[in-house]
């Protein structure tokens, strides 16, 4: 993973060599001057605030292309961490944005999205670090053996975009480099003392991995480090997820299981403090879904109210996952995936899940919630479904909230009534299929909007088929595209070869993953039918799973219709899918008709 990707014997295979060296090594210079880096812009986008003191802030992964704004506004997550900062090139004393010289700490990279997220009621975190990066000796405190040019890199985020914490993502090779540990606290120290010096604030997080336990034995030292080099570590940020150690794991409650162990290890290297200090700070990151380990370690949507309400009540500081561009049930069953969690879900289900998490210092005088009850319906051509739209006040006192609808396909009408509500109130979704409608799965997105800014509810729509001949959309892949199968990297419509038409499906499995292609489907329920595809090639297996468990496969040097057979469950809802072996090579689909 792009965050985490160790696996447990590593990890104990680290804290032993970390144990045995101990942290002693001294940086090459201790001496820090306080300037400012030339490229730093003197003025800050729109003026920072001092952070909540209980922070909802997923990461967002500065590497993807993707407008932090323009996700934050889309999402409701009004803050960020964005990772990740690094050198350049090992041995290196500057830092960019991903160590890409296209993106270097500048205002005129990111710097208008900072102000628009700023100015809508949020605020950014920079993320040093990240696993590539400590991995490969890009982190800065690893690359650089100077104390104060690490300190000045710190400084260039406060000064080029007014920030007020920084969060170091330590792990992998970072958990054991003792002298880059000891420059990093050292730097650490000098910024703080920069900035009271100055009049400024200054936070840092450090990001560690954890077992259910609590932090690594190497987390525990590079804290001890930095009690001891007098750096102040405001926020102690655990990845609760990739534990790699094959036993089952419900991750709501192993995150309420590390968080306990790390306030007893916090509570031994801070003596002094209460244990309400202690919890507030704490901070817990999640990977929603299925984390880089697999299905085993999965983070629910149920997960995500249990971890919620027992974060309030706590008193932590934080909550975050990784990533922002993964919360989307876009590719369901797949783990680790940059671009999507690998669970069925609403877009930015765990966003909205999260986000009440943010209070004290900042937070707007009113504040509402959106939410949609159920939160997906079916409907046939020709008949309508309902559903009830709830507002509820988070913060202050009522206001007026406007509703709108968006996402409906063509032929399916969707109102709201009524469309404007006090919040607290409540309105009715109704939603029309025609005759003409397309059957197939659509999101729509129901917003609220007022004077605090806007929040939003998917509701999840299943146009059905009339079960009397094909109920799959692009069966053919005729448009070109795969929309709206639901397909692996490196699957793609090719122009040949092909079945009929001007289309098929090249199903490319790879190492780890199958190609698999999926397509949920709406049937007459209790009813027996008949899933057929054309297939061309080695290893080609076709099937339905969910309401339904079937399947079949074939290899084929020419086209070969597969056929098999399946009875719905009391829903009528199936997934139809197509994959291949891992190591079977790729193989053509074409023409799927369900009869």
């Amino acid at each position: 993973m792009r965050f985490r990707n160790s696996v447990q014997a590593a990890l104990s295979a680290l804290a032993t060599a970390t144990a045995a060296v101990g942290l002693t090594a001294a940086a090459t210079t201790t001496t820090h001057a306080a300037t400012t880096p030339a490229h730093a812009a003197t003025t800050a986008p729109h003026a920072a605030t001092t952070l909540p003191a209980h922070l909802f802030a997923p990461y967002f992964e500065a590497y993807s292309g993707d407008s932090p704004a323009a996700l934050a506004q889309q999402s409701g997550a009004k803050y960020l961490t964005m990772a990740f900062v690094q050198a350049p090139s090992k041995g290196s004393c500057t830092v960019d944005w991903n160590g890409s010289a296209s993106q270097p700490i500048s205002s005129s990279v990111y710097g208008a999205d900072i102000a628009t997220i700023r100015a809508n009621g949020g605020d950014v975190i920079p993320s040093f670090g990240g696993y590539s990066a400590d991995h490969g000796g890009t982190e800065i405190a690893d690359s650089c053996t100077n104390v104060a040019s690490i300190a000045a890199a710190y400084e260039s985020l406060v000064t080029t975009y007014g920030v007020t914490r920084i969060d170091l993502d330590t792990e992998d090779r970072s958990l054991t480099n003792t002298a880059g540990i000891d420059r990093r606290n050292k730097a650490i120290k000098a910024v703080e003392d920069w900035a009271a010096a100055s009049g400024r604030t200054v936070q840092f997080a450090y990001t560690l991995p954890a077992s259910t336990s609590g932090l690594e034995s190497t987390g525990v030292d590079i804290l001890r480090n930095a009690v001891s080099n007098g750096a102040r570590v405001d926020v102690v940020n655990i990845m609760t997820f990739d534990y790699y150690d094959g036993a089952s794991h419900e991750m709501a409650t192993d995150s309420e299981t590390a968080a306990t162990g790390l306030e007893a290890q916090l509570a031994a290297l801070y003596p002094g403090k209460s244990a309400a200090q202690l919890w507030s700070m704490i901070s817990v990151t999640e990977m929603v879904g299925i984390d880089d380990y697999g299905t085993a370690e999965t983070f629910t949507t149920a997960d995500a109210t249990t971890v919620l309400d027992w974060a309030t009540a706590k008193g932590l500081a934080g909550l975050s996952f990784w990533a922002l561009e993964r919360d989307n049930g876009g590719c369901v069953g797949t783990k680790g995936s940059d671009t999507c969690s690998g669970i069925s879900q609403s877009t930015w289900f765990f966003s909205r899940a999260f986000e009440p998490f943010t209070g004290g210092g900042g937070v707007p005088a009113n504040d509402f919630s959106v939410s949609v009850s159920p939160s997906s319906g079916s409907v046939a051509p020709g008949s309508s479904a309902t559903a009830a739209v709830s507002t509820a006040v988070t913060a202050g006192s009522a206001q007026p909230v406007s509703l709108t609808v968006s996402g409906a396909p063509s032929g399916v009408t969707a109102t709201l009534s009524p469309a404007s509500v006090s919040a607290g109130g409540s309105s009715t979704l109704t939603v029309s299929a025609s005759t003409a409608a397309t059957p197939g799965v659509y999101t729509l997105t129901i917003t609220g909007s007022a004077a605090s800014g806007s929040h939003g509810a998917s509701y999840t729509l299943t146009v059905a088929g009339s079960g009397g001949g094909s109920s799959i959309v692009n069966p053919g892949f005729e448009t070109g595209t795969t929309s709206p199968w639901t397909c692996q990297a490196g699957d793609a419509v090719v122009t040949s070869p092909v079945h009929s038409g001007n289309g098929a499906l090249r199903v490319s499995p790879a190492s780890g993953q199958t190609g698999e292609c999926d397509q949920s489907v709406v049937l007459r329920p209790n009813t027996t039918y008949s899933l057929k595809a054309w297939i061309q090639g080695s290893h080609a297996h076709i099937g339905v799973k969910g309401g339904a468990t079937a399947g079949v496969s074939a290899s084929s040097a020419s086209w070969r219709q597969l056929s098999v057979s399946f009875t719905t469950d009391s829903t009528g809802s199936v997934t139809v899918y197509t994959r291949g072996a891992t190591s079977g090579g790729s193989f053509y689909a074409d023409d799927f008709t369900i009869q």
